[in-house]
């Protein structure tokens, strides 16, 4: 371990500019948090979970807003292997974590149409369900910078549409639930740095379906970015940008909340 620090201690020495005050920016400026909230952490083994975990620990002790914090494991079908190193990591970090058992994996490893978008569906269904049973009305989940901006051209690419994965999302099927994404500015090549500098070893991908997927969209996206960034070092902000300074009469056209489609022809000859 680095120095002799905890990974805790880590967050506010070695990455007190990297990862813990782009955490707290994003809770504020985004407004992820309100007094009293009762929040679910989803852990999933993983180092981006692993670390929002570490961060709200410290976050409930010494944080500018009085909230509740639950760290909820949910066991898809970890191999027992998979589920030890999960528990072994949270006792080192001290994480109080709490598991529930699905049959994801098993419900969804023989679907050969859209594997990925099934079994998130049916883990976000499961946390949500979990969370409110624990009298939570928020879940946080690890998706960081990377995996917005990796989000917004797959998006573009695959889908044919211009969207983001937002910072903050009221569940449509749970009502007075929220999902919030707390890790929105970090970059994952500093939590790759903290888990290295600590010396931890965290869960790497479980899904046998994706291990298999070697091509996966995410990985051509990814590589990609890095390819461009090699010519221009602002792409990867330029990309999120891109989302911020949307110019809606500069679309062909676009759908509203309600999902009423609107176009540059309607006002055109006003």
């Amino acid at each position: 371990m680095g120095q002799g620090i905890t990974p805790a201690e880590a967050l506010h020495v070695e990455f007190s500019k990297t990862i813990h005050r782009k955490f707290t920016k994003a809770i504020e400026e985004y407004r992820l948090l309100k007094s009293g909230d009762s929040l679910c952490v989803c852990v999933s083994g993983g180092k981006d979970s692993m670390l929002l975990g570490v961060l709200f620990r410290e976050y409930e002790k010494h944080g500018n807003i009085p909230i509740s914090v639950k760290y909820l494991v949910m066991d898809p079908g970890y191999s027992d292997e998979n589920l030890e190193l999960i528990k072994a990591n949270a006792a080192r970090l001290d994480l109080p974590i709490e598991t529930f058992q699905t049959e994801i994996f098993k419900h969804t490893e023989g679907t050969e149409r859209a594997p990925c978008f099934l079994c998130a569906k049916m883990r976000r269904g499961h946390l949500y369900n979990k969370a409110r049973e624990l009298g939570c009305n928020k879940i946080a989940l690890g998706h960081h910078f990377d995996d917005v901006i990796e989000s917004i051209l797959m998006g573009m690419i695959y889908g044919g549409q211009a969207q983001t994965m937002l910072p903050k999302l009221k569940a449509q099927n749970f009502a007075g639930m929220e999902l919030i994404r707390p890790l929105y500015f970090v970059r994952e090549r500093d939590i790759i740095a903290w888990r290295e500098f600590c010396g931890l070893e965290f869960l790497q991908c479980a899904c046998r379906v994706t291990k298999r997927e070697e091509g996966s969209k995410r990985k051509l996206i990814k590589r990609l970015i890095v390819r461009l960034a090699e010519d221009n070092p602002q792409i990867e902000q330029n990309i999120f940008r891109s989302v911020c300074n949307v110019r809606l009469d500069r679309l062909i056209s676009y759908k509203d909340k309600d999902g009423t489609i609107h176009g540059f022809l309607d006002d055109y000859d006003d």
